[in-house]
C-alpha cells in the first residue's frame, strides 16, 4: 500500500532525507531508492542549506528515524517556540 510512494525521513540528529519507499521491516527499517539528502547550513545547524546530494539507494535503520512524512503536500512551518 505504502510502497513506492515518495516519503521523507527525519532522523536523530537532523537529517533529512527523500527517496521512493521501497520497503520496510517490523523494526521500521526503511529501504529507499532514488534518495535525496537535504545538507545542513553550516554556519545555523538548525537550517537547511538549499543544497542536496544524490544518494541512490539506501537503508535507513529504524532505531535513528524521528519522522516519516509522505513527500509531497508537505508544509515545513516556523517554530513557536524559537
Amino acid at each position: 500500500k505504502y510502497q513506492d510512494k515518495g516519503i521523507r525521513v527525519k532522523f536523530q540528529g537532523g537529517r533529512e532525507l527523500t527517496g521512493i519507499l521501497k520497503g520496510y521491516d517490523a523494526l521500521m527499517n526503511l529501504v529507499l531508492d532514488d534518495t535525496v539528502e537535504y545538507l545542513r547550513d553550516f554556519d545555523d545547524p538548525h537550517s537547511l542549506s538549499g543544497e542536496t546530494r544524490q544518494l541512490g539507494t539506501v537503508i535507513c535503520r529504524g532505531i535513528a528515524i524521528m519522522t516519516i512524512n509522505p513527500a509531497e503536500g508537505m508544509t515545513e512551518i516556523q517554530n513557536p517556540y524559537e
